[in-house]
């Protein structure tokens, strides 16, 4: 990066476009029964935040590797553009069918806003910003999930709900403009090879695989229909590894994976990726479920979360310059750790001010964890390879939480009221403790390491 690119203006553009990636889930969420009622549909209910979360999930690593090769700017210029393109039509659905058509592209522009800022992050800022910085953007998302509910309602309520998609335009407009006058980059001008093979396999294997899941996760079995899928998933997996092991410019270069800090990193973050979606999910349910409390005692059990999370970022940043990364990681998953046994600790009769202190945990440990591990994986490669880099650390993250939301929902109880479902969910729990316990001992691994190998330019 060269002297004229003004920081500030960086930043201030990357935290809108990470607030518009955040808040999109818990909006449209609130948006959903008021779209229902006006389009109709309800059985394509689920598939209008699935299908944006697959999306996203396959358009990431694939937007990380583009910018490798054709540069930050443009690529995040092109993602949003997707994005803004698809919210737009997603805003003028006349039928649910093609709302979820709208939201895969607006979902497949995600992808680019969901890897890319955290790319150049690690592009402009040395070392012992880059954690400073990661620790403002979790701020964003911790701000975003307490304002994305309070404004979808608002919205919905007093204006319409085609708003909550049309909003998505100034502000990425906003942020386009000051990229571009503010982030200056040095590209090679050189014909590029784009992996098409790999691309079109990959979309392939991640579509099977979480649709399959979306059915197992419905069915609570594995049907014949659920069985060909997952055969064309691994069919999918093999040919896409066959193909990133032999090309010149993969979009997933399997090299990342000798790096230790970014295997670790993406096992982390899958492990972590899992307990978080399950947490999120499961925590309400408890409220309505088990303690017979509304939905508003939902969100006041989880608001803590939203707070702590973003402290832990800025402690996780402030600590970074004074102790290894590993060991401010592995404070964030025993901090985890605490907060999932918290959970295996539930009675009918857990008050909500105590949940509030065990999502205040959780909070707190996912922002010292997933901060480092983003600077680690950051600073654990060169430029011409940290957008890749960060690619398969948000896919593995994505996919944690795509497989714990299936996983997890094997163990439920089809009654979802009183003690079948408690003790269904205490499973749950338990499940999250050993995950945490399994994120703690790969971490560890990392204790063996010289962290000297991080860059720090």
């Amino acid at each position: 990066m060269n002297r004229e690119t003004n920081r500030k203006f960086v930043v201030i553009a990357l935290l809108i476009s990470t607030f518009l990636t955040a808040i999109e889930g818990t909006i449209v969420s609130t948006a959903m029964p008021k779209i229902v009622g006006d389009l109709g549909g309800s059985h394509l209910y689920t598939w209008v935040i699935s299908v944006y979360l697959l999306a996203v999930v396959i358009s990431t690593p694939v937007f990380g590797k583009m910018a490798d090769l054709y540069g930050r700017k443009l690529m995040f210029t092109i993602g949003t553009i997707i994005f803004l393109v698809g919210s737009v039509l997603s805003g003028l659905s006349q039928s649910m069918e093609q709302l979820v058509l709208f939201r895969l592209i607006q979902g497949i522009g995600g992808g680019a806003l969901a890897t890319i800022p955290f790319t150049i992050i690690g592009d402009v800022f040395e070392f012992k910003m880059r954690a400073k910085m990661q620790g403002w953007i979790s701020s964003v998302w911790g701000i975003a999930g307490i304002i994305g509910p309070l404004a979808g309602g608002f919205i919905v309520d007093t204006i319409s709900w085609h708003w909550i998609f049309f909003m998505n335009l100034p502000f990425g407009i906003i942020s386009l403009i000051l990229l571009w006058t503010a982030l200056h980059e040095q590209i090679e001008k050189k014909k590029q090879i784009i992996d098409y093979g790999g691309i079109f396999t990959f979309a392939i294997c991640m579509t099977a695989f979480l649709y399959a899941l979306t059915l197992l996760k419905e069915y609570k079995q594995v049907t014949g229909n659920i069985s060909i899928l997952f055969i064309v998933a691994l069919v999918g997996l093999c040919l896409f590894l066959w193909i990133e092991a032999k090309g010149k410019e993969p979009m997933l270069p399997l090299s990342l994976f000798k790096n230790s800090f970014i295997t670790i990193s993406n096992i982390a973050g899958f492990l972590l990726g899992f307990i978080l979606v399950t947490v999120t999910f499961y925590i309400p349910l408890w409220v309505q479920g088990v303690t017979n409390l509304n939905a508003t005692f939902s969100g006041i059990a989880m608001l803590p979360m939203s707070l702590t999370w973003p402290l832990g970022a800025v402690f996780s940043g402030r600590w970074m310059s004074k102790k290894p990364i590993s060991h401010i990681t592995l404070i964030g998953i025993a901090v985890i750790i605490i907060g999932c046994i918290g959970l295996v600790f539930f009675k009918t009769d857990t008050t909500v001010a105590w949940m509030m202190v065990v999502t205040a945990i959780l909070g707190l440990g996912f922002g010292l964890a997933f901060t480092a591990f983003t600077v680690a994986v950051q600073s654990s490669v060169d430029w011409n390879m940290r957008g890749a880099a960060m690619g398969s650390n948000n896919l593995l993250r994505n996919l944690g939480q795509a497989i714990g939301i299936a996983i997890s929902g094997l163990w439920l109880s089809d009654e979802l009221q009183g003690h079948a479902l408690e003790s269904s969910l205490h499973t749950v729990f338990i499940m999250l403790v050993i995950l945490a316990v399994c994120a703690f001992a790969v971490t560890g691994i990392l204790l063996s390491k010289k962290e000297t190998a991080l860059s720090t330019d």
